[in-house]
């Protein structure tokens, strides 16, 4: 185990369905053992339904991820494990309020921000969001190459709201610092030095508010 070598203890990795958050925790959290939250949506049961019928199932399954989320960061957040350096996580709290805004009707969405809210005050801000961006078509090419079923009917439309309502949160946030990188064509898992390139980037000190960034390669 090496020692922190991020100016940032807690750090949030986010993005697109499809980027790479997950590839990119596991590859930190295997050089530096440090922890690793992951998300467990293959844990939602009403997931694959959701994605046949949206309409019906928009709020179970937006319900669900956001009871599980947040028993996961405050398990894994409330107290820090004295045998790690730092704390890697592949999705925010937010995530749960940016897709149930584009998922929900009118109606739903605000009964669901009144339960958000209340659990929300009590899960600590990440200290930096790096938010990994793809252009839609390597997106769907991502997420039918991973070959998970239920997700192949996932629309360009869908996808384009996603990445709508993350770029729309990220405008009204000052109190830290929001990482927009570039990473078309990047593989974090066959190429080490596509890795490095998005890490040396993370070992920066910002300032808060958005800083954009493209990986050439």
């Amino acid at each position: 185990m090496e020692n922190n070598p991020f100016p940032y203890n807690y750090i949030v990795i986010e993005g697109n369905i499809g980027s790479g958050k997950t590839s990119f925790c596991k590859k930190l959290g295997d050089h530096y053992g440090c922890k690793v939250i992951l998300e467990d949506f293959e844990d939602n049961p009403f997931l694959p339904f959701f994605y046949e019928n949206p309409e019906r199932y928009a709020f179970t399954v937006e319900l669900f991820f956001l009871t599980e989320r947040q028993k996961q960061l405050q398990r894994h957040l409330v107290s820090q494990d004295l045998f790690t350096t730092f704390t890697v996580a592949d999705y925010s709290f937010i995530k749960s309020l940016l897709f149930s805004r584009k998922n929900l009707t009118e109606e739903e969405y605000r009964m669901f921000n009144k339960i958000f809210n209340v659990f929300n005050s009590a899960i600590p801000q990440p200290d930096i969001i790096v938010y990994f961006h793809r252009g839609i078509p390597e997106l769907k090419q991502l997420i039918h190459s991973r070959g998970r079923a239920y997700e192949q009917d996932i629309t360009v439309e869908y996808l384009q709201n996603i990445q709508n309502s993350y770029f729309e949160y990220f405008r009204n946030i000052l109190s830290f610092p929001i990482l927009i990188v570039d990473i078309s064509d990047v593989d974090f898992v066959a190429n080490e030095s596509h890795f490095k390139t998005v890490e040396s980037l993370i070992k920066k000190k910002y300032q808060p508010g958005v800083h954009r960034f493209s990986i050439s390669l």
